[in-house]
């Protein structure tokens, strides 16, 4: 008789997780029509046309239209085929990072898009996130004790630390620190040593501890120091750096316990009373619109899908479609623990797109190829696979 254990290891397409990434997308979509509404244009028209009148809210229908292919061709690659060619996409990647770095087209103080020729730009540094995490897993799935020998250490550190330097280079500081939290839960799922996630840990406080202090005695104060003293104290910088956070917060009160409606003459959502709603403040929208009711049943599709991926990755025996499932939980986690707690004021804003409901078509293509990365691993494993795997040195596993 199959064991339990064996049973949830056995290979299937998992329609829980795809269904719940999908209902966001598709709420998504409502939550960023509203944020670019048009009274003038919008006002007494069908949800459909109110949809189309918006350019945000027609492309990101458009990836999300797009997005079963992506998917479709994830998944139909071999999980072997993924595994060793994931160097080409890292370099690749890599690559189109430097030339962002070079030549692309800066906005709001960020050299990170890339012009398409299309009509459209893209962001290497969201595509970055996942080259990265594969690499990790291709990597860390193939030594016993990752980090343990100083060679292995310091490809590992190059491995993450060149892509994010350029990355910083470019002033996106938010998702470097996706990344940075992607690479600690990898690591720690991987098997390396405490100590040596300890001193890395200890290194990178000291780092930032150094960074902020350089830029408090700077004569002109950097804008991503002011955002973290405008958290810490939002009313003093209340015309700057705590300007979208005290916005945000009274977007999200306005909707007390359910919310005040869609598409409300004169709200907060409307009159587009906090900046940058349709992406980095969505969860305003949330607040507001369907008050504490929606905002919790967002956090508990959230918390689905971050667990249902715990579990997926609890029963994959594989090391490396583990740490890839675990790569892309930790990126959307950050994401979406990072997002709504800026919008609430506990945390600085650091532009980090809440996945599935921010507009934003790099962004979204990475959070379904991730999804996509999920999905294979779990359609991709079999119980037998147990017979290969140490599972021993797997924290997961322990």
């Amino acid at each position: 008789m199959m064991t339990e254990s064996r049973r949830r290891s056995q290979a299937h397409f998992d329609w829980p997780l795809l269904v719940a990434v999908y209902a966001l997308s598709i709420f998504g979509i409502l939550c960023i029509t509203m944020a670019t509404y048009d009274m003038d244009v919008s006002a007494n028209v069908p949800l459909l046309n109110k949809i189309l009148n918006s350019r945000s809210s027609t492309w990101q229908s458009i990836f999300l239209l797009v997005s079963p292919v992506i998917i479709a061709v994830v998944m139909a690659i071999p999980t072997e085929i993924i595994r060793t060619r994931t160097q080409l996409a890292y370099f690749g990647v890599l690559a189109l990072l430097v030339i962002t770095l070079l030549a692309g087209e800066v906005s709001n103080d960020l050299k990170g898009w890339l012009d398409t020729g299309l009509g459209r730009s893209m962001q290497p540094s969201e595509f970055a996130k996942l080259s990265i995490l594969l690499m990790l897993a291709r990597h860390m799935s193939r030594i016993e004790k990752p980090m343990s020998k100083f060679k292995d250490f310091m490809r590992i550190m190059l491995m993450v630390g060149v892509p994010a330097l350029v990355i910083l280079a470019q002033g996106e500081t938010g998702t470097v620190i996706v990344i940075a939290f992607m690479f600690i839960t990898m690591i720690y799922f991987g098997g390396v040593d405490m100590k040596v996630l300890l001193g890395i840990l200890a290194v990178a406080a000291i780092g930032i501890g150094i960074i902020v202090a350089y830029g408090l005695m700077a004569e002109d104060l950097d804008y991503r120091i002011e955002r973290l003293l405008a958290f810490l104290d939002p009313e003093k910088y209340s015309q700057s750096g705590g300007y979208q956070i005290i916005k945000s917060q009274t977007a999200i009160g306005s909707g007390q316990m359910t919310g005040i409606g869609t598409f409300v003459p004169g709200s907060f959502t409307t009159l587009q009373y906090v900046p940058e709603s349709s992406t980095d403040s969505i969860f305003s929208v949330v607040g507001e619109s369907f008050g504490f009711v929606g905002c919790v049943a967002v956090l508990l599709v959230y918390m689905f899908i971050i667990f249902r991926m715990l579990y997926l990755a609890r029963f994959t025996y594989d090391k490396f479609g583990q740490l890839v499932i675990i790569g892309v939980m930790a990126m959307l986690f950050f994401h979406v623990f990072q997002n709504i707690a800026m919008g609430l004021g506990l945390m600085p804003i650091t532009g980090i797109p809440l996945p599935f409901l921010s507009y934003g078509g790099s962004n979204f293509v990475t959070n379904i190829a991730g999804i996509a990365l999920v999905l294979n691993m779990t359609k991709g494993r079999s119980a037998a696979s147990m017979i290969t795997m140490p599972l021993p040195k797997m924290r997961m596993n322990r």
